[in-house]
């Protein structure tokens, strides 16, 4: 049966098989893409479902492609890139080191971005970039670096001759200069402890999936993990509406920094 709490037993059963917490995501949506993997194959059992996913690593992949957020490209929000690219600069010539963490990097496209705009603006290498994801998968693809021309759409001609290769199926892969700054892990943002200290977080059309209480806690956690100072990028939709109480001054939409 495909009700609502034979879903909350399915969903119980995932996070002690495979370490996914669905509980803090909109379970209606979770819910509705789980279902549809389930149709495509004919199950309608949860518990037979699961049994599968505990067997078969390929469908393990297909089920984490499915239920977590993998869209993105290079420089999403252009004119945003130039206003963080200004925000870091300042911390260049403040800092000697730190991380920037990409939050829910999915297939590699923001950190790659960062790293990118770290070289453009000749930090040392004691910058480097924090890459974290749910999927283990994708996160395998990531550190390979090939992306589809269309990723690069908003990379201009310049970007690409210095930092990506075209290879001879038309793919594009990011260069070693700027995937050394990288460093991917996998990490469950609503249980897995949070690295302290960062210069900027970045957090992009992720958080808007998650349940409201879920999302202020995790930008409470976002608020602990900046050092004073320290920028918050987020997603055009994704306002913080009580910033200052965390310890989050609004800077112009899309940015916080840590009081």
């Amino acid at each position: 049966m495909l009700d609502e709490a034979s879903f909350m037993k399915f969903a119980n059963g995932i996070r002690k098989k495979m370490g996914f917490d669905m509980s803090g995501y909109k379970l209606v949506r979770m819910k509705r893409r789980v279902d549809f993997l389930m149709r495509k194959y004919n199950f309608d059992d949860y518990n037979e479902y699961l049994r599968i996913l505990d067997k078969d690593p390929s469908r393990q992949k297909e089920f984490f492609d499915r239920i977590t957020i993998n869209v993105t490209e290079f420089f999403r929000n252009p004119d945003k890139w130039k206003r963080f690219e200004y925000y870091i600069s300042e911390k260049i010539k403040k800092e000697r080191g730190g991380i920037i963490w990409s939050a829910g990097c999915a297939s590699g496209e923001e950190p790659y971005s960062i790293a990118i705009v770290l070289e453009e603006l000749r930090a040392p290498s004691s910058f480097r970039v924090l890459a974290t994801d749910l999927d283990p998968n994708i996160l395998e693809n990531a550190k390979r670096g090939i992306y589809e021309e269309k990723a690069l759409v908003n990379v201009n001609s310049s970007l690409r001759s210095k930092y990506f290769k075209k290879l001879d199926d038309g793919r594009y892969q990011v260069l070693e200069k700027a995937r050394r700054r990288v460093t991917f892990k996998r990490h469950n943002m609503l249980s897995d402890p949070f690295e302290k200290e960062n210069i900027a977080i970045l957090c992009r059309n992720v958080v808007i999936y998650f349940e409201m209480d879920a999302k202020e806690e995790l930008y409470k956690r976002f608020s602990r993990a900046l050092k004073p100072g320290g920028i918050l990028f987020v997603g055009g939709t994704e306002r913080i509406f009580n910033s200052r109480k965390i310890g989050l001054e609004p800077m112009e939409p899309f940015f916080y920094r840590k009081v």
